[in-house]
């Protein structure tokens, strides 16, 4: 199998949770990718061997990178055998790869998932067995794991370059019991403005995921220079882009004087966040304490507050979570801190006693949540409790 020559681009989509496009497509288009279009849900865009390498190595709000192999309308069996068929597999698997086949299906006249998996894998087989003269596919290689989509009746079938969910940055083995997910993390932070300079407080830090994404990005370290990727082991792809892309990450990080703070009330959740954040490698970046938000009393002249208090869906009990928010509130109103708060509580806005200057709608895993920001501190318009 050649390997695929440095000027030969190809179409790819990195997918995302739902709210985070924007932030995603400025993230590639600062990458240098082409063509970058946001969808529901990811972002389409054009690329080389190396960007493909690049996406997965630096960006901060993907879940995976794909490699679009092909679209085709499949309202049949027979439309998604042939639509399927006609890929060039070959183009990326050599004769042993191993190519599960995952997916879904969402309005469209093929709605059963397991028999389009079936359908998939044995066109995809087909093809490869014609293609290298082989009746059976030993598939003892590397993986090369085909991700199907139907959407309306059109069909798109990828393979995914990052194996592991690229929110998986490997500094958080262990968890408490309501993880934010580091792709949404690092969304918020830079929603809300920070960039390493002035303060960020995380009141509610549990596990520490905000202020570490946030110590990251302050760094410009790549969140994902330490992991491997499903598509380093593919032949097409050489090894030595997958090194260059590393070392050129690491030569844009720097060191600063961060002011990043992490407090929670749980003496457990801080010291796994001091944990996590060891890790991750930023742990002398960011000062833990164990603190309740409802006596926060930090000022500030430039900072940012980016926090993800409890929403009493898993954690507490509503009425007792919103009580909480009410007295954060309290301790927050004229401290001189700019606020971003994610909360599922549509009461939220209420409970703080202030109109968001902003909000943007965001998703916590399966959770509609909003992001509500607010300038200063200051009270721009009172709600109704």
């Amino acid at each position: 199998m050649d390997k695929i020559s440095s000027s030969e681009r190809f179409d790819a989509c990195a997918s995302c949770l739902f709210g985070l496009e924007g932030p995603l497509a400025n993230e590639l288009r600062h990458m240098g990718m082409e063509a970058v279009a946001p969808e529901n849900g990811r972002v389409r865009f054009s690329a080389d061997a190396a960007g493909l390498a690049r996406a997965n190595i630096r960006s901060r709000f993907a879940e995976r990178v794909l490699l679009i192999l092909g679209e085709f309308p499949a309202r049949s069996f027979d439309e998604l055998f042939e639509g399927v068929r006609a890929l060039p597999f070959e183009r990326w698997l050599p004769r042993g790869a191993a190519f599960p086949v995952e997916g879904w299906s969402l309005e469209s006249e093929l709605h059963s998932v397991p028999d389009c998996q079936r359908i998939i894998k044995k066109a995809a087989a087909r093809r490869l067995g014609e293609k290298y003269l082989l009746s059976w596919l030993p598939e003892d290689g590397a993986e090369y794991r085909i991700r199907f989509s139907l959407y309306k009746n059109l069909c798109r079938i990828t393979l995914d370059t990052s194996g592991t969910a690229l929110h998986k940055r490997g500094y958080r083995p262990a968890h408490n019991a309501a993880p934010l997910r580091e792709t949404l993390a690092a969304a918020i932070v830079d929603i809300a403005g920070y960039r390493g300079r002035g303060e960020l407080a995380d009141p509610f830090c549990g596990s520490g995921t905000i202020a570490i994404e946030a110590a990251l990005a302050a760094k410009g370290r790549a969140p994902g220079i330490s992991r491997r990727f499903a598509a380093e082991r593919w032949d097409a792809i050489g090894r030595d882009i997958w090194a260059a892309e590393r070392e050129a990450a690491r030569a844009r990080e720097f060191n600063g004087d961060y002011r990043i703070y992490a407090s929670d009330i749980d003496a457990g959740a801080v010291a796994l966040a001091r944990e996590n954040a060891r890790r991750a490698g930023v742990e002398r970046y960011i000062e833990f304490a164990v603190s309740d938000a409802r006596g926060f009393d930090r000022r500030t002249e430039d900072g940012v507050i980016v926090t993800n208090p409890p929403y009493g869906e898993r954690l507490m009990e509503k009425r007792s979570a919103e009580e909480l928010l009410r007295a954060f509130s309290e301790a927050w109103r004229g401290s001189g801190w700019r606020l971003a708060l994610l909360s599922s509580d549509e009461r939220a806005e209420a409970l703080l006693g202030a109109r968001a200057d902003r909000r943007r709608k965001l998703y916590n895993g399966m959770i509609r949540c909003n992001l509500y920001m607010y300038g200063g501190g200051k009270i721009a318009g009172r709600v109704k409790k």
